[in-house]
């Protein structure tokens, strides 16, 4: 697993400098992505793998200034660059795995998790921990902001029902992760998928 992670550390110090100026213009749908979490004023709120903060304005902005709103990330670097674009004003940063968070169960009224899936070195143990920190009834946001489709074509690669984000592949990772998947969209624009924790 250590191993794993060294990669997914540098394949993202790497791209942290300039990650914000590739993608200028996902910020609206960041903001829209949040917006369907449901999350209320007072909530509690982890991104999770949140890169370089992106979305902590949009929670922040949705959790109120009584919420919490927490971002952990494996690489300094994108925490570096979080740091400099002002983002911990929004939210605190934490230099934490994903798959063993630093928080007591049932913490958090919800988790947002940008790009995340794929990066997990074991899937289900990693939205286990997050169902593990989330209260009953709370709820994850999974997103992207393009689809399976023109994230393949963007790489290359053939759309493939192997792809951990299919709806087949996805829904019983899930389920067995502790969540209930509600919401599956998979369009050119953006992926959501919105589950409620069970238990």
């Amino acid at each position: 697993m250590a191993d794993d992670h060294t990669r997914v550390q540098e394949f993202f110090a790497v791209r942290a400098a300039d990650w914000d100026s590739r993608f200028p213009d996902d910020g609206p749908a960041y903001a829209t992505a949040v917006g369907e979490l449901g999350l209320r004023p007072g909530d509690a709120v982890l991104d999770a793998g949140c890169g370089t903060g992106r979305a902590l304005v949009a929670l922040r902005t949705e959790v109120g200034p009584g919420g919490t709103v927490l971002g952990a990330d494996l690489t300094p670097a994108m925490l570096r660059t979080a740091l400099r674009a002002g983002r911990a004003a929004s939210g605190a940063l934490l230099l934490a795995d994903v798959e063993r968070l630093p928080l007591r169960s049932a913490a958090l009224d919800g988790v947002f998790a940008a790009g995340l899936i794929s990066h997990l070195t074991d899937p289900e143990q990693g939205l286990s921990e997050l169902a593990r920190v989330v209260r009953p009834g709370g709820r994850l946001a999974l997103f992207h902001p393009i689809g399976r489709a023109a994230l393949a074509a963007r790489h290359g690669r053939a759309l493939s029902d192997d792809d951990l984000r299919a709806e087949p592949r996805l829904t019983p990772l899930l389920a067995a992760s502790g969540w209930h998947l509600e919401t599956y969209i998979d369009e050119d624009a953006r992926f959501l998928v919105l589950a409620v924790r069970t238990g």
